[in-house]
């Protein structure tokens, strides 16, 4: 040919990027002050960690945790929305007048065991954690000043949640610790009136709000703040803009705090360091911003819950399906698990969390610090997605392909990494660049292929153009090595 395989192929992710306008390149220099607009704050680049880290934990644990019931959302569902469901529950097992902040003091946590926790994460091959500080029910897991008689060391666990966490995550782990925070609270009375007065005034933002995000920010200085609650007002009314500035000026965690898109109606998909658009956001296609899937291990419920079925959980392999689908196309996975009100995370959070756990220790070097290649699944055959090394090494490139499914009929598979028909690379994007004739850009001299957990196995292959026939090894070597879920081919082209 008269081009080699890595100008073509340094050619066609020069091309990609160019098109796809990624916006997570970090240029060094003298620190940016941010103004308290989107203008400024959609300037700041985001901090390198996020990227790479691509596996994180969310933590839905609060008063809700008591009742297991429904969803997290039990108190609004119960006394606003008056559903059926939840009238009847509570007509069946509490006296009539039982209200729910009496359900606090039945929120013990007498089991919660922060380090264990932050081991079971760490196993779990995530690399950071989101707890929920204040749920829309507006009860604390720290001792706000500004929650009196309504936080969980006036009340339930007497015990400060949040910083026992932060501490065994830090002392245990290298994982990064962040804080889910509502900025709206369905029966606080300081938010009613300024909803009554159409949010011309501003008391629940400057008497609770403000106040418990800078005392979170100040004392267990999380990295990741994980706005909600943002749907009832805009962002002025929240001043977001003003704190986002603050975080990324002057906090004392300004250098590598994240934030994502929930500051006010009309932010989502559109400000913030990382997108969450909506729950369970997985669109299958390339973002250009960086953006995250923040999804429930319980298909339904972000908060524990009783009335579940097995069908109700989602499998590990429907785990790592996300996974894989999700970083192919730029993304972050937030997983949720909803822990019980005695302080224990139920054993089938812990087994899917194990499994992510092992599979990540065989298959993490295709998560971890990757990029999305340029297709992101195979455009022939299915249940096949890529990412890239995030840099090139000694001149190869490395494009990593995961197998969602097994050829079980057949214990063999063809991919197109580099596409259905390269040639349209050759006549549209790289015009003026004779590829030739002379060869392929899969070859035994050029192309290496491993499979992921079996690296001392010789993978057989042989390659057409840019057709790749892979046979897998024998079953039970696979299956011996504890290979499951997903695997993964790990492609080098020199």
């Amino acid at each position: 040919m008269a081009i080699s395989a890595w100008t073509l192929l340094l050619a066609l992710i020069v091309v990609w990027i160019s098109g796809a306008e990624l916006v997570d390149a970090q240029v060094p220099g003298p620190r940016t002050r941010y103004q308290p607009n989107w203008a400024s704050l959609d300037q700041r680049p985001l901090p390198q960690w996020y990227d790479e880290a691509k596996v994180g934990i969310f933590l839905h644990y609060g008063v809700y945790s008591v009742p297991s019931f429904g969803s997290e959302w039990f108190w609004t569902n119960w006394k606003n929305l008056r559903n059926p469901e939840y009238v009847q529950f509570m007509q069946r097992n509490y006296k009539p007048d039982f209200t729910y902040q009496e359900f606090a003091s039945q929120f013990t946590a007498e089991l919660f065991n922060a380090t264990k926790w932050a081991l079971l994460f760490k196993d779990s091959g995530a690399r950071y954690v989101v707890l929920t500080s204040k749920h829309h029910d507006g009860f604390t897991l720290w001792p706000s000043k500004n929650s009196y008689g309504w936080n969980s060391v006036d009340v339930g666990p007497k015990r400060d949640i949040v910083k026992e966490l932060a501490a065994a995550i830090r002392k245990e782990t290298n994982l990064r610790f962040g804080l889910y925070y509502s900025l709206f609270e369905w029966f606080n009375p300081l938010w009613t009136d300024d909803k009554l007065h159409l949010l011309m005034q501003q008391h629940f933002v400057e008497r609770k709000v403000r106040p418990e995000q800078m005392e979170l920010v100040q004392q267990y200085l999380p990295e990741i703040i994980w706005s909600d609650g943002d749907w009832e007002a805009p962002a002025k009314y929240w001043r977001s803009e003003e704190f986002i500035a603050w975080l990324y000026n002057d906090s004392p965690v300004r250098d590598t705090v994240v934030t994502n898109d929930r500051w006010g109606f009309g932010t989502a998909c559109l400000h913030g360091d990382f997108y969450n658009c909506a729950d369970r956001f997985n669109p299958g296609v390339l973002q250009a911003h960086k953006w995250e899937n923040a999804f429930t291990l319980d298909r339904t419920s972000w908060g524990q819950r009783f009335d579940v079925s097995l069908e109700d959980f989602m499998s590990s392999k429907d785990v790592i399906k996300e996974i894989v689908t999700t970083v192919s196309c730029n993304g972050n996975v937030l997983i949720n698990v909803g822990p019980t009100r005695f302080g224990t995370i139920l054993p089938i959070f812990e087994e899917r969390l194990r499994d992510m756990g092992r599979w990540l220790k065989l298959n993490g070097e295709a998560i971890y610090g990757s990029k999305p290649w340029i297709y992101q699944n195979d455009t022939i055959t299915g249940n096949v997605w890529y990412t890239r090394q995030s840099e090139a090494i000694d001149g190869k490139v490395t494009i990593y392909a995961f197998v969602l499914e097994y050829p079980y009929d057949t214990n063999e598979l063809d991919i197109y990494p580099l596409g259905k028909e390269i040639n349209v690379f050759q006549n549209i994007m790289l015009t003026g660049i004779d590829m030739g004739t002379g060869g392929d850009v899969l070859n035994e001299q050029s192309t290496q292929v491993v499979m992921l957990g079996l690296e001392d196995t010789k993978i057989k292959w042989t390659a057409e153009h840019n057709r790749l026939h892979i046979e897998f090894p024998p079953k039970n070597h696979i299956d011996k090595r504890g290979l499951d879920f997903a695997w993964t081919f790990k492609i080098t082209i020199a």
